[in-house]
């Protein structure tokens, strides 16, 4: 072993939650965690919930792996639902997003490879969503988060038959 390599365990019960009852993050690993190897977190969603909008990343893949419920991904220029016990890998520089389809809520293991610093960027999502930050900041934060937005009306036309976000 070269120093940097040991094993790593979260629990559950003792992971920072960040959102409301209706979408919520558990902070599992943030790359510092992980010698940069990965980070990971559990998402819950309420039914119909939303998750991300339409973004990609330019170094890591993702990995969504459906615990409970069903989520709805697009990833590129397909839309599917993954049921419980499902996976879908979406890699680097693919747009994708994702939300609990209308008539289910989801719990979604989520695992970035390799891993990048994103749990303040969880936060500033969390204090957006309460009002104390504006979403204005999260332009200057795509770069150094590596969560680069793009424009895909298909997913919004899916979500909510307007092809324009809420």
């Amino acid at each position: 072993m070269t120093g940097q390599e040991r094993a790593v365990s979260a629990r559950a019960d003792q992971a920072e939650v960040v959102g409301n009852d209706r979408a919520s993050m558990h902070l599992l690993y943030d790359a510092s965690d992980t010698a940069g190897a990965l980070s990971s977190l559990e998402v819950r969603l309420g039914v119909g919930a939303d998750g991300a909008a339409p973004h990609f990343h330019t170094r890591s893949s993702e990995l969504f792996y459906v615990l409970d419920g069903e989520l709805r991904v697009m990833a590129g220029d397909e839309i599917v639902t993954v049921a419980a016990g499902g996976s879908l890998v979406v890699p680097k520089l693919m747009p994708h997003a994702f939300g609990a389809t209308p008539d289910s809520g989801a719990r979604v293991l989520i695992v970035l490879t390799p891993g990048v610093q994103r749990f303040e960027y969880f936060r500033l999502l969390a204090r957006i969503q309460a009002g104390e930050a504006s979403v204005e900041e999260l332009a200057p934060a795509q770069e150094e988060y590596d969560n680069h937005f793009v424009d895909a009306p298909q997913w919004w036309r899916d979500r909510n038959g307007s092809g324009t976000r809420p």
